[in-house]
């Protein structure tokens, strides 16, 4: 971790580690509404193959897997990993699915133009700092190939709970420990700058109001 609240992500990512202990399937079994989205649109762009970040113990890699797709889940959490690979081998999944231990405040491990997808559920609006975030989707743009699809959710600003957590610097909020980030359009829209804006979606999920969004890394005239 190079740059940004380096205690505060320290302090996120343990008590993280320490909530996927207390309560295995932490975020239940289902996949999100989102991975559900994400594996129609790489279906219909010829993509069998996902990078999955925050992958936490696994719903969505293991539903992606399930529709055919290869991937590669990486966390910050140990023990969430450690659940993902035992449902994969369980599953008989685990040709599939691959899991890796990283905090995407470092930079991502592929190569430049490597990757065909990548997928984060509830990633972008957990305790970065502007820059981190910047950063981290600017490295995803990196991975990426030209074409390659980019499907995140996060929690909108427009969620009623948001005005319950406790207000803290660099547009960040606090409930119950944890530190998180609440999306506006406008954000949505300043960290597309280099890509290609597919869709924007605000639904439901739970109690919660999202927001989903797909972006194309442009391929470049020659």
């Amino acid at each position: 971790m190079n740059t940004g609240h380096v205690e505060l992500a320290r302090a996120q990512q343990e008590r993280w580690e320490s909530a996927y202990v207390r309560r295995p399937r932490l975020h239940g079994v289902g996949p999100s509404r989102a991975a559900e989205w994400a594996a129609g649109v790489f279906g219909a762009a010829g993509i069998d193959d996902v990078l999955e970040l925050g992958a936490g113990h696994g719903r969505d890699a293991l539903f992606l897997a399930r529709q055919g797709f290869s991937v590669h889940a990486t966390d910050f959490s140990e023990a969430a990993l450690d659940q993902l690979r035992l449902e994969a081998q369980r599953e008989g999944l685990d040709d599939r699915v691959t899991a890796a231990l990283h905090d995407v405040r470092d930079p991502l491990p592929p190569a430049d133009a490597t990757v065909n997808a990548v997928f984060a559920n509830l990633l972008l609006n957990m305790a970065f700092s502007p820059s981190e975030l910047r950063s981290l989707v600017a490295e995803i743009h990196r991975v990426l190939c030209p074409g390659g699809i980019f499907v995140y959710a996060v929690w909108s600003a427009a969620d009623s709970c948001a005005k319950h957590w406790r207000r803290l610097e660099d547009g960040l909020a606090m409930h119950d420990g944890f530190v998180g980030r609440f999306f506006d359009e406008s954000l949505v829209t300043e960290l597309a700058e280099e890509w290609r804006l597919d869709e924007t979606t605000p639904y439901d999920e739970g109690q919660r109001r999202m927001w989903r969004v797909t972006m194309t890394k442009p391929v470049q005239e020659s």
